[in-house]
């Protein structure tokens, strides 16, 4: 018996908009409907395995039902704009893939749906609807069954409706299901049903009658009264209601099942729209390379380092480098375009191979672009030149809100070409297998990716100099990459046994707290969990603010900090909460991360962030919490070698700085440039009191909205920092922008600006998308202003940290001194300097640090030093 799925194609979709969190792809449209569609579809195809499909829409038209009765949908909203740019991207990906997709004029996409089910039925096919509607249970029979997706603790979820499920459900049968909708309407369809009458009381009335026209029958013996009046007075309503909401089943469409046979869905035009929508996930279901359909790639193969070595001296201009290299094996091999054919470089010694790629990242003749280098520095000896080149960070500069930016990536948003992922071909293999046991295959990928190298140099360079960053590119970032990537070769010491008593220490804590969380509690439970945890505040304790979600109550950090003076085990529980943290993620963490030499070797990325401000991560140092002692305390662990000390450095409120200059607000630029403090300044101003009579209370205030304000932050955001009141919080900021005016202008002025370029600008020219402000929710147009607030300024602090970074850099080098950059976390280096040097590289770090921008307010700059990272404060 051959089986058939309906889809109700725009249920699915709008479905699959809320539930997916926003999503654009390279072209900047809006993508997340379309994926949570395409899983949906393709999670019930693998489960259901139809023999054909059918995707119904509707049409924006009004139909039978608007003659019956005018306002019927009338309530409903318009559809938000990023939903409906994605109707005609769905409908054109499930042509793509042979998915027959059907409309009908004067029709709704429910009764399209119900007229093939009821054909399919005659003809004796198997039919699974998949819908949110649940107006269609009125179709299921014993061969008709409903499919309901459904979000439940974060997963989604499908609901099976057989006629059995339908009567557990609802205690009615499928076809009372019109009955129930006519007693009792329907909001979302404006179908008025009886007024007063709810799902409840119609329920009952069906069991007991069995549809409306009986119920409107006994209407003298209906109860309860309200809803007897209603049926006397309105009767015909029901009826309207019941007409309204019954899926017709008898249209005059054409289709014929023979054409809508589920046949070759994963082919090279389907390949191609979900490779364009970035949707790398679903990539894994087409035969990659049969959708690799571009011209190989002729090349030749050198395995001669003599010969080789006269092929790179040879080469001049833009050339493409691409270096193979396995994780266990090492360099196995280059590939090189820089003429008319490129050239494989590969059978020869690993240090033959590096020393003829070093020949040609150092030769002045040669412009070399590749991807990522920073991840193939530990193979080289070079120094930026101003000759090498990144792909990869030129295409993030030019979309820094993308989560990749890979040969595909590139290939696909800058040359409209289609590559394959070396997943997609090779799988789960090492590179060595693959090269060893694939070599042909393998290298024409490869080709394949340097030819993306060798194609887009002047596309993205070109892009970047249209949109004011080549500058920012040459003269920050390239540079940086090389810095960056001196950090990470250097590493930080980590003193093994201070770490361990750290720990101790820590575990020391939570058992104190575990014990004194009991006592408060009257009883033993498991403190980790948020259940347990709800169970004793709200149930057993009676705490106030209780939030019942549906896994229990919420105990988030926001709802215990509003507990915390309610009741002694609350601020046990944070305390043990944030000792747990610690614990796991450095005390325990940071063990794992150590190498051979004693030293951690995280990573620094400078494509992560949409800002421009660098991340860590293996481990992420720049998440210690130092506002707290203890957490501070876990810099005591990291130590420099022997003979040496640290030398820290911290930027003075930078982003407070760059909103005055950028701002050019005079009070506040003076404030800077008479050394004054501005917390006290903002107190004093916006509290109305002589700066003398300041509290170290009003400080506490004039601080969260001096940083507030860098963030865009709202009169209820700050409300919740300091525990005060909305209009209170309101009065703050007024009074704020009132004492420094320009402020304000420049915010609004800002946001203006980011609303019709679609981005926001740093100082150095570069730029963040906000696509959030031209969405239709408010919610996320407000996430889009604060970002077009805040971007501009961290950004401007994250490209004068680069440069201080680069110049300090630069200056130690230049002057021969042994001292080495070890870490940056957010406006902070950490220098590492023998101690006959520490002296003359304070001076140094301080300097550039100082003179890396040249804004309208001093740069202000803390030096300490000491045996620790702790102890440089």
């Amino acid at each position: 018996m051959k089986k058939i799925l309906l889809v109700d194609g725009h249920s699915i979709l709008n479905r699959a908009f809320y539930g997916v969190p926003d999503l654009t792809d390279a072209k900047g449209r809006h993508t997340n409907a379309v994926y949570g569609f395409l899983n949906i579809l393709f999670k019930v195809i693998d489960e259901e395995k139809p023999d054909t499909v059918t995707v119904a829409f509707d049409v924006k038209k009004k139909n039978f039902r608007h003659e019956m009765y005018a306002e019927y949908k009338g309530t409903r909203k318009p559809m938000p704009a990023e939903l409906h740019e994605q109707v005609p991207m769905i409908q054109e990906v499930l042509a793509s893939m042979n998915i027959c997709v059907i409309t009908a004029p004067g029709f709704e996409a429910d009764d399209v749906i119900g007229t093939i089910a009821k054909r399919a039925e005659a003809d004796g096919y198997i039919t699974t609807i998949i819908s949110g509607d649940r107006d269609l249970l009125q179709l299921v029979s014993d061969k008709v069954t409903l499919r309901i997706p459904k979000t439940k603790a974060g997963k989604t979820i499908v609901e099976d409706y057989d006629p059995a499920a339908v009567m557990e459900a609802y205690s009615l049968t499928p076809e009372q299901i019109i009955d129930l909708k006519g007693l009792m309407g329907d909001a979302s369809d404006n179908i008025p049903g009886l007024y007063g009458v709810g799902e409840k009381t119609a329920t009952k009335l069906l069991v007991k009658y069995g549809t409306v026209e009986n119920v409107l029958a006994h209407v003298d013996e209906i109860t309860p009264a309200k809803a007897k009046n209603a049926a006397m007075e309105n009767g015909d309503l029901a009826i309207l209601s019941k007409k309204l909401a019954t899926i017709k089943t008898d249209c005059e469409i054409e289709y014929s099942f023979n054409d809508t046979d589920l046949e070759n869905m994963f082919n090279e035009n389907s390949y191609k729209l979900i490779k364009e929508f970035g949707f790398k996930s679903m990539l894994g279901r087409f035969d990659g390379q049969s959708m690799n359909k571009n011209e190989r790639i002729e090349y030749d193969v050198c395995d001669d380092a003599y010969i080789a070595g006269l092929y790179v001296d040879g080469l001049s201009g833009k050339t493409a480098l691409y270096l193979i290299e396995d994780e266990e094996e090492g360099l196995l091999g280059a590939a090189i375009w820089g003429g008319d054919k490129p050239c494989l470089l590969a059978d020869m010694e690993k240090n033959e191979i590096t020393e003829i790629v070093n020949k040609l990242l150092t030769s002045e003749k040669t412009d070399v672009i590749m991807f990522d280098i920073k991840e193939k520095l530990h193979l080289l000896d070079v120094s930026y030149n101003g000759h090498i080149w990144d792909a990869h960070v030129m295409a993030y500069l030019l979309n820094p809100v993308k989560d990749s930016y890979t040969a595909v990536d590139i290939a696909g948003d800058y040359l409209g070409r289609q590559i394959a992922e070396y997943k997609e071909l090779f799988g789960k293999n090492s590179i060595y297998k693959s090269f060893t046991e694939e070599r042909e295959r393998y290298i024409d990928y490869v080709m394949e990716e340097l030819s993306v190298l060798k194609d887009c140099y002047e596309v993205l360079a070109e892009n970047l100099k249209e949109m004011g960053m080549y500058k920012l590119y040459t003269d920050i970032e390239m540079p940086l990459i090389f810095v960056l990537h001196g950090l990470e070769k250097e590493g930080i010491g980590v003193d093994k046994k201070a770490l361990s008593e750290y720990g101790e220490s820590l575990n020391e804590g939570i058992n104190r707290l575990e014990q004194e969380i009991y006592g408060y509690a009257g009883e033993e439970f498991n403190i980790n969990s948020p259940k347990q945890l709800g169970v004793i505040l709200f149930e057993k304790l009676k705490l106030p603010h209780a939030k019942k979600t549906k896994t229990g109550y919420s105990t988030s950090a926001d709802i215990l900090e509003k507990l915390r003076i309610e009741d002694p085990i609350v601020p046990a529980v944070l305390e043990y909460r944030t000792l747990s943290k610690l614990k796991s993620t450095y005390a325990d963490g940071l063990a794992t991360f150590i190498s051979a030499d004693g030293r951690i070797h995280g990573k620094f990325n400078q494509t992560k962030t949409a800002t421009g401000r660098i991340s860590s991560l293996e481990p992420n140092l720049q998440n210690i919490p130092i506002r707290i002692e203890l957490g501070r305390k876990i810099r005591k662990v990291f130590v420099p070698k022997e003979g040496c000390t640290f030398i820290d450095a911290d930027y003075s409120q930078i982003e407070l700085r760059v909103l005055a200059h950028m701002s050019g607000d005079e009070s506040l630029i003076s404030a800077y440039n008479e050394g004054q403090d501005i917390h006290s300044i903002t107190a004093s101003k916006v509290f109305h009191v002589d700066e003398s009579e300041v509290t170290s209370e009003l400080r506490r205030r004039a601080k969260a909205v001096n940083f507030g304000i860098v963030y865009g932050i709202s009169s209820f955001g700050l409300s919740e920092d300091l525990g005060i009141g909305k209009k209170e919080a309101e009065e703050y900021i007024k009074r704020y922008f009132e004492t420094y005016p320009k402020i304000k202008t420049f915010l609004d002025k800002t946001v203006e600006d980011a609303k019709t370029l679609g981005y926001s600008v740093t100082e150095y020219g570069r730029r963040r998308p906000i696509p959030e402000l031209s969405s239709g929710n408010f919610m996320q147009r407000s996430f889009g202003e604060r970002v077009a607030m805040n971007a501009p300024i961290q950004g401007t602090a994250a490209d004068i940290m680069k440069i201080a970074m680069i110049n300090v850099g630069k200056r130690l080098k230049d002057e021969g001194l042994k001292t080495k950059m070890i870490l940056q976390v957010h406006d902070e280096l950490l220098l590492e300097a023998p101690n006959y040097e520490v002296n003359v590289a304070k001076a140094i770090l301080k300097e550039e640090m100082m003179n890396a921008a040249n804004l309208l307010v001093k740069m202000e700059v803390e030096v300490g030093s000491g045996d620790d990272w702790y102890s440089v404060k």
